[in-house]
């Protein structure tokens, strides 16, 4: 798990469970990707849309603001890029009917083109609406909105996070070597995650979740004489439709430089049910049960067995799976 999952960007529907936003860390997070132009890349759009489109409540108009204007920025570093592939086009239609049109004006009209296509279908998924029930998608890297136990309060507390945990005492460069770090597998907490597992836990809600998995596992044969690997995405759906509160573990990273502090997550995996194993996949989140999410939240690490017995008890539903649709 889950190279990728649909969660509830919208985070005020975490208030639903006590979750009170921190507003700090939504402001920083507005600024912070504005500023390394990466409000659009990472932040998903049903949670960049909270935030600009918030009037009352949540969030104060600081952070609003904030985000409004990290959205108008995005959209002017897209027009600006597309006005440069425009002038490119130009030239390269220029060089190409003239005496002696080359192979890079051929290229340099092939690379522009996609370029403004690319930045045209940028700007028009930003001016769309958000997914009317504040669902969206994450792969590693995005932020996500986590629950987790403020440390000071003692409540629930809904904090933006990268999906990719940076461990205690790693750099940059070392969540590059070893980038997988978005799963936690449950059989490693004890070992790779010990530094985390047991005091910083937090909670992510998912709707579904997707895999890549190869063609002829998921068709439960063998490759054939001659035959490639072929990877397929899959979807997988709870049968029932409910909500998933899936087990996380986090990291706060200090701030260094101009970059200020953020934190990121992994979510903690098992092996899987049946059903998941025949779709061809070897993992699958572990989903808690709503009543353990305050003690799941309020580790204590001298009691490992109760975490532990907390992860045995989860919910297991019986996950349907279909190919999934290649995003347009």
């Amino acid at each position: 798990m889950c190279y990728s999952a649909q969660i509830w960007a919208d985070f005020r529907k975490y208030e639903r469970f006590g979750g009170k936003l921190n507003i700090k860390e939504f402001t920083k997070l507005a600024g912070w990707t504005k500023k390394k132009g990466n409000w659009m890349k990472v932040v998903p759009k049903a949670m960049r849309r909270a935030m600009t489109d918030a009037t009352s409540g949540s969030l104060d108009m600081g952070t609003v603001e904030m985000a409004r204007e990290a959205d108008a920025e995005a959209i002017a570093l897209i027009a600006a890029d597309i006005g440069v592939q425009e002038a490119r086009l130009v030239d390269a239609n220029a060089k190409l009917v003239s005496a002696k049109p080359t192979k890079k004006a051929e290229n340099d009209r092939r690379i522009a083109t996609n370029k403004i296509d690319a930045g045209k279908k940028k700007l028009d998924d930003m001016a769309s609406p958000a997914p009317a029930d504040g669902v969206d998608r994450i792969w590693p890297g995005y932020v996500a909105p986590v629950m987790i136990r403020d440390p000071a309060t003692g409540e629930r507390s809904v904090v933006p996070m990268r999906y990719w945990c940076r461990l205690p005492g790693w750099t940059e460069a070392d969540e590059i070597e070893k980038p997988g770090t978005y799963n936690a597998r449950r059989d490693k907490l004890s070992t790779m995650w010990r530094k985390v597992f047991g005091h910083q836990h937090g909670i992510m809600v998912v709707d579904r979740f997707y895999e890549s998995v190869y063609l002829h596992n998921l068709q439960g044969r063998q490759l054939a004489p001659g035959e490639r690997e072929q990877s397929v995405e899959i979807l997988f759906t709870p049968a029932t439709r409910e909500n998933l509160f899936v087990a996380c573990l986090w990291t706060y990273i200090e701030a260094a430089g101009d970059d200020p502090g953020f934190y990121t997550f992994a979510a903690i995996t098992d092996d899987p049910p049946l059903e998941v194993v025949e779709a061809g996949h070897d993992r699958c989140p572990i989903p808690i049960q709503e009543k353990d999410i305050d003690a799941w939240l309020d580790p204590n690490p001298n009691d490992l067995p109760s975490l532990y017995a907390i992860l045995d008890r989860r919910v297991r539903p019986y996950y349907e799976h279909q190919l999934a649709k290649p995003e347009i």
